[in-house]
């Protein structure tokens, strides 16, 4: 699973450079994505290579919410696909999971709640 990291100003961006997730691979993305988010609170995913999601892939990105959630953190989405986000919308998950359409948009929602960056 090519997983990678960034920091973009203060706020930590993940970028899935992945086609896939689903049952195949879920299990990889859970074990990467776990270490990646020790100590994080304020996390965007960005899914501009994502192309396919399944349930086991909405259960992965939800379980990663609460990961954050239960440190007093947040999750947001950027850059989804359109195939990702017609499935996100299908299932109401874009009422739980913010979705911007930049890693610029979804950085400065974190701000624009009031929320200084953590990371």
């Amino acid at each position: 699973m090519n997983i990678t990291i960034r920091d973009h100003q203060g706020i930590q961006v993940l970028c899935i450079h992945e086609k896939h997730l689903d049952a195949g691979n879920v299990d990889i993305f859970r074990q990467e994505v776990s270490e990646k988010l020790q100590g994080l609170t304020q996390v965007v995913f960005d899914l501009s290579e994502l192309e396919f999601v399944d349930s086991s892939g909405l259960g992965a990105f939800l379980s990663c919410m609460r990961t954050l959630a239960g440190r007093g953190g947040q999750l947001c989405l950027c850059s989804v696909t359109a195939p990702v986000r017609t499935l996100f919308e299908l299932v109401q998950m874009h009422r739980i999971l913010p979705i911007y359409n930049s890693q610029e948009e979804s950085v400065n929602s974190f701000r624009d709640t009031g929320r200084e960056p953590q990371g």
